[in-house]
């Protein structure tokens, strides 16, 4: 396993994060404990010191699930990270109320990295109207969090804007070779970076479909020009953690075969390792899986607010998820939680909402027809099972 070193704290961390979004499940969805017990410990045993949870995973049984994992002295070995459910928190009271429930949940008396979850500006600007800053002050000094970071989910200056609000220790963002220029992307790594934030990777796989074994046929065909030969996760794992800003990658293994893999990468992908020509290869795989998208959408978001509250950008995200990986029952719960205002705490945001008045294509610099394909969208991913489909997200993110 190699490690690398949070720069405000010089504490190494394990390249390699096991996270506990997608744990193995029984039939009846509800987690295989024996199983995920058994695959949380090998990881540590192996070497992995970063246990990424949350306050929704699992309809809220990840983090009893973690903290049942660290007993019999792996919570000596391992660090965990979880997070305040930021659309939940009604004031600042009900901030203490989350974390003091979190520690009994975990079965501990600190949480190592504490994240205020899925931030993007007006949740931000929420939060601190609700005094956040005084509870992240007041929590690491009484002792119940060890380090204070975000996870993020939203425009370039909005990052930038809540990086320079805290003097957090660290942040989470998406990040993988699809998405330099999405969210806080590229520019964001290197922002946070240079004023010495830890930097933690989610999604490096987005959502595991960049390492299917499978993947799109002309992604394929450049993969095998590659000598060595390498999977597709592999690939992906291997770009990111050429990266030196990068601190930590989380995974989200439920399989042992995955977890042996991942572990494997972890111990030999060190930064700066990749050369100019493999470099290429991604790049070449980057731009094939864009050209298959249905819209060149980068989510710059210039086409908000729409007047009738269409959230365009996470509907195209969806929608190109959909046409380049195929699977439709997943598309249509990711389009009723990314649009049905479950984290912006509005009305619900979806493409049937347009009505055609044209105001986002006069500010959509990559002049993509707006109205046009958000009729796509609907045809695709919306139909008489929206509305249930909405209330099944917000009972698996613990919110009924």
């Amino acid at each position: 396993m190699l490690y690398r070193k949070m720069p405000k704290l010089k504490e190494e961390l394990s390249v390699l994060g096991f996270g506990c979004m997608r744990l193995p499940v029984n039939k009846d969805r509800t987690i295989d404990e024996k199983r995920a017990i058994a695959q949380i410990r090998r990881a540590v045993d192996k070497g992995v010191n970063y246990i990424d949870t949350a306050w929704p995973y699992h309809g809220g049984k990840s983090e009893p699930l973690v903290g049942k994992a660290l007993e019999e002295g792996y919570r000596e070995k391992a660090n965990i990270a979880t997070k305040l459910p930021s659309w939940m928190v009604r004031d600042r009271e009900h901030m203490d109320f989350f974390l003091n429930e979190q520690l009994k949940l975990l079965k501990t008396g600190q949480i190592d990295y504490y994240l205020i979850h899925n931030l993007a500006g007006p949740v931000w600007e929420d939060l601190m109207k609700k005094d956040i800053l005084d509870f992240i002050d007041r929590a690491k000094a009484d002792g119940r969090i060890r380090n204070a970071g975000f996870s993020f989910h939203g425009h370039i200056d909005d990052f930038k804007t809540i990086v320079d609000d805290y003097p957090w220790e660290f942040c989470q963002i998406q990040y993988n070779y699809l998405d330099e220029v999405h969210q806080a992307g590229t520019e964001g790594l290197k922002y946070a970076a240079a004023r010495d934030l830890g930097i933690v990777i989610m999604e490096p796989l987005r959502g595991g479909n960049l390492g299917l074994p499978k993947p799109p046929p002309d992604v394929d065909k450049i993969w095998k020009q590659a000598d060595p030969a390498r999977t597709p996760v592999e690939w992906s794992l291997r770009w990111i953690w050429d990266h030196p800003e990068v601190t930590v990658v989380l995974s989200g293994m439920n399989e042992e075969a995955h977890i042996e893999e991942n572990l494997k990468i972890a111990g030999q992908a060190l930064p700066g390792s990749l050369t100019q020509k493999e470099k290429d290869l991604v790049k070449q795989a980057s731009d094939t899986y864009k050209r298959l998208m249905k819209v060149g959408c980068t989510g710059c978001e210039y086409c908000k607010p729409c007047p009738e509250g269409v959230n365009i950008s996470a509907a195209f995200e969806v929608f190109n998820k959909y046409h380049l990986f195929k699977n439709l029952e997943e598309a249509k719960f990711m389009y009723a939680a990314r649009c049905g205002g479950i984290f912006s705490n509005t009305d619900p945001g979806w493409a049937s909402s347009c009505i055609q008045c044209g105001e986002c294509l006069e500010k959509c610099p990559q002049s993509i027809p707006i109205p046009d394909m958000l009729e796509e969208v609907v045809r695709d991913l919306e139909d008489d099972q929206l509305q249930n489909r909405l209330e099944q997200v917000k009972k698996m993110l613990n919110m009924e």
